[in-house]
């Protein structure tokens, strides 16, 4: 079985997002198992964190890159990155970044590699969960398709075919590993047709776009620039399918063939997966996970001490996240601060740690105990929580055992953190 990694220390780039034209700093820091790639906006109060995948995922506001986020904040083109982690089998890191676009860097992966090759990529103890495709998986959209089919290692096949004499058609099959990532696909630049690149740029893209980040094709050539492969477009469009399939939060063990596909059906593909991921993990859906009647079922909370209303994402024995929604008539709003009503911070590190139970307890082997508090640390509480707010709760297990389970918790209002806590618990039998 493969280990969970992360990176050894902190490493930090800037530049400017290709589309956007910001000026932007990142840096890369390591991440605790099982947290993913999280993306932090050190620019805005409270530092949101948006976590890389498909629920973040903002399709219809962004064309041309993937961007996730949510209603108040983004993290835009960040395909390029996300295919360097991916393919260098990196599963946790915290990216700090202060504006809302990616550096475009030269257009590659490249420079990404080369500076998580700096960091350093170490293992951690958790294994690594590798979703292995057992049945196929098929999208179209005209003269675009994307197929996923079983194989004993993570392939593609990218079928590229403009109305251009110089991208008329190219083919690339390639196995996928962080060696033939580096040499073969990283290196290969994002691309446009000199026909549309004023075009994008009266839409506000491209405003970071230079001859040098971008291979701008004209009638004959590459324009003020030289091509690192002949094939180059192809490979940079694989970049970009290895970068968007990481956004279904789990590396894969199958063959991906892909004709003409862009971001908007990779995303689609990698939504499928995502799902298929769910279902071989025993959960049921993708939206409400767990209803209150089945949370009610693993851990022995009732009205009006039960905090949680559904969750929303389970990973058994490792990750869960939950869902609350405050309201006006919970009983405790009668008596703390009536006059202005918030919600007790006991209440919230509780309702984490319900959560937590959910996680810890669906396993097969802890089913039907109770989970006893022993400690809780690391307490603090950054914003009110109102009637109105929806709780998000997240939690992941440090180390659980058949005896004890250790659990780091966050309790978030829109995409904000509000509290968090570290837990220790008993798991007894009942």
């Amino acid at each position: 079985m493969e280990k969970q990694k992360t990176i050894a220390s902190q490493v930090s780039l800037s530049g400017a997002g290709i589309h956007t034209g910001n000026k932007v700093n990142i840096t890369f820091k390591p991440a605790q198992v099982s947290s993913g790639v999280s993306f932090i906006r050190t620019d805005i109060t409270g530092a949101p964190r948006i976590q890389a995948n498909v629920q973040s995922f903002l399709a219809a506001k962004f064309s041309r890159r993937s961007s996730i986020g949510n209603n108040e904040v983004e993290v835009q083109t960040i395909e390029h990155l996300m295919a360097a982690l991916s393919s260098l089998g990196i599963d946790n890191i915290d990216v700090e970044i202060d504006n809302n676009e990616l550096p475009g860097l030269d257009g590659s992966s490249i420079k990404f590699v080369e500076a998580l090759e700096q960091a350093g990529i170490v293992e951690q103890e958790q294994e690594k969960y590798i979703h292995v495709i057992k049945e196929p998986i098929c999208i179209e959209d005209g003269s675009s398709s994307i197929t996923v089919v079983p194989s004993k290692e993570f392939k593609i096949s990218y079928t590229l075919n403009y109305d251009h004499p110089l991208l008329e058609a190219q083919f690339l099959e390639i196995c996928v590993n962080a060696k033939s990532f580096k040499t073969e696909i990283a290196p290969a630049r994002t691309f446009c047709l000199e026909s549309e690149a004023s075009e994008l740029q009266n839409q506000g893209l491209g405003l970071g776009a230079s001859y040098e980040n971008t291979l701008v094709v004209g009638k004959t050539g590459v324009i003020k620039n030289s091509l690192r492969f002949k094939d180059e477009f192809v490979r940079h469009k694989i970049l970009d399918l290895i970068g968007d399939l990481c956004l279904s939060a789990c590396p894969i063990r199958g063959h991906v063939i892909a004709l003409r596909s862009g971001h908007s059906l990779n995303l689609k593909i990698a939504q499928k997966i995502y799902e298929q991921k769910i279902k071989a993990q025993g959960d049921s859906t993708m939206e409400g996970v767990l209803d209150v009647n089945e949370i009610m079922k693993i851990i022995p909370h009732r009205e009006p001490f039960l905090f949680v209303d559904r969750v929303t994402h389970l990973e058994k024995g490792k990750r869960a996240v939950g869902v609350k929604n405050v309201t006006i008539n919970d009983y405790f709003f009668r008596g703390h601060f009536p006059g202005r009503p918030v919600m007790p911070g006991v209440i919230i590190v509780e309702a984490m740690a319900q959560v937590g139970g959910v996680m810890m307890l669906a396993s097969e082997e802890n089913r039907g105990k109770l989970a006893f508090f022993l400690s809780i640390n690391n307490v603090k509480f950054r914003k009110p929580v109102v009637p109105g707010d929806q709780l998000v709760l997240e939690v992941e297990a440090i180390k659980v055992k058949s005896k004890t389970g250790q659990v780091r918790g966050r309790a978030l209002v829109d995409g904000k953190v509000v509290a968090e806590a570290d837990f220790v618990c008993a798991l007894v039998s009942n």
